[in-house]
């Protein structure tokens, strides 16, 4: 199916139905960080438009705020404030500008050097554990929602079937939600005295981000994993497009326009965007792959922001059924780490790469901290930092040599 062949209204409905596929990551993200989620919404359809503008609209690919982010943001927001981490995520979108600039001059060759699947897939399984705790403190609030929201996103992944199988965390939250109302767990409240017309805070309280190097210094290494994932998703895009668009507009462009829509979500206080592989995914299986329905997505996700009782709406999802999607949710990004180092098909059998994951996984989850002075590096960054310069050390094995 091609879209030159749908009615205005048919593009519509499919753009429509494209926004709900990433709906639930996109509004999942700020609830849990603590930002507003129609902020998130509008930055997503912004961030969305200024990439199509920087690919020359050849690309089909929405822009929604990204997971890589959430454990990063929560832990700068708790040293430094939001406003602080907000200007950190500036760090985000300098990344992607050195790295469209590299690809530019370099070619991908180089990142493929820089950023192997021996330290990529260890700091994805990082990402998605880094906060496992969390995710069982917020269910441990009302294990009877977090198992059910929990339940009925894994039926959905196992037994679902066409578009239904790419949305399990909103029918996971809708049957949380749908629980916790008749057992009295919502108050309506702040949704019956919402306006349904609200500009998100991003327009009616606008206020420029209170810079600081700290967070900006935090920010920068986590953006690696991000940056290596939308290289993926590039891709794979093409190959369900059937078209190269490493090639044209080019991966540097792709890049380009990641980068300034993280920059622009970063100063109207929404959370860093990425490339949605679930978006992908519903054009695999629709076989529409127009960039202007993904456009289409993007309008929608503006006009969204502004109802303020959708916004309110949202807001008064009970944090366990919130716990009990991230059960699900960190755990699955965990295993596309797992997952990146199998497909890469990663030797463990060569001492350097098992040195390269363990000291990674290590510094990571152990909580190891690099401080001098008034500069302090932890976390996922510093593992991420970590992994990257191992890799380049460490001499490869004369069998690998021999491989390539």
């Amino acid at each position: 199916m091609n879209t030159t062949n749908l009615s205005p209204f048919k593009r519509t409905i499919v753009g429509v139905q494209f926004l709900f596929v990433a709906f639930g990551a996109t509004v999942l993200v700020p609830l849990l960080v603590g930002l507003d989620p129609a902020t998130a919404l509008f930055t997503a359809g912004i961030g969305t438009f200024i990439f199509h503008f920087i690919t020359k609209g050849k690309v089909p690919i929405f822009l929604g705020s990204s997971f890589a982010f959430i454990a990063p943001i929560i832990m700068a927001s708790q040293r430094w404030g939001m406003p602080g981490t907000l200007a950190g995520i500036i760090g985000v979108s300098l990344v992607y500008f050195v790295m469209s600039l590299l690809i530019r001059l370099q070619g991908r060759k180089f990142l493929n050097r820089l950023f192997p699947p021996v330290v990529i897939g260890p700091v994805i399984i990082l990402i998605g554990l880094s906060l496992s705790s969390s995710a069982v403190d917020m269910a441990k609030d009302n294990w009877l929602l977090a198992g059910v929201s929990l339940a009925v996103a894994i039926l959905v992944l196992t037994l679902g079937k066409g578009l239904i199988k790419l949305v399990p965390v909103v029918c996971g939250i809708i049957a949380g939600y749908i629980v916790a109302v008749c057992i009295g767990k919502v108050d309506f409240k702040d949704v019956i005295a919402a306006p349904w017309f609200a500009l998100p805070p991003a327009l009616s309280d606008f206020h420029m981000p209170q810079f600081e190097l700290k967070p900006f210094l935090f920010m920068i290494p986590v953006a690696i994993a991000p940056v290596i994932e939308h290289i993926g998703d590039v891709y794979v895009v093409g190959a369900v497009a059937q078209k190269d668009f490493v090639k044209d507009p080019g991966l540097h462009r792709t890049m380009l326009g990641d980068g300034l829509a993280c920059l622009v979500a970063s100063l109207f206080g929404g959370p860093p965007v990425t490339t949605y592989s679930e978006v992908t995914g519903a054009m695999s299986i629709t076989k529409i792959t127009q960039p202007q329905v993904i456009r289409i997505s993007a309008a929608t996700a503006i006009v969204f922001s502004v109802i303020g009782k959708l916004s309110a709406l949202l807001q008064s999802i009970p944090t366990a059924v919130l716990g009990g999607i991230m059960l699900l949710l960190f755990g699955t990004i965990a295993s596309v780490g797992i997952q990146n180092l199998v497909q890469n098909k990663v030797n463990l059998n060569h001492t350097r790469n098992t040195i390269i994951i363990s000291v990674t996984l290590t510094i990571g989850i152990g909580g190891a901290v690099f401080s001098y002075k008034d500069f302090a590096m932890s976390g996922i960054g510093l593992a991420a930092i970590v992994g990257v310069l191992l890799n380049l050390v460490l001499p490869h094995p004369k069998e690998e040599e021999t491989e390539k």
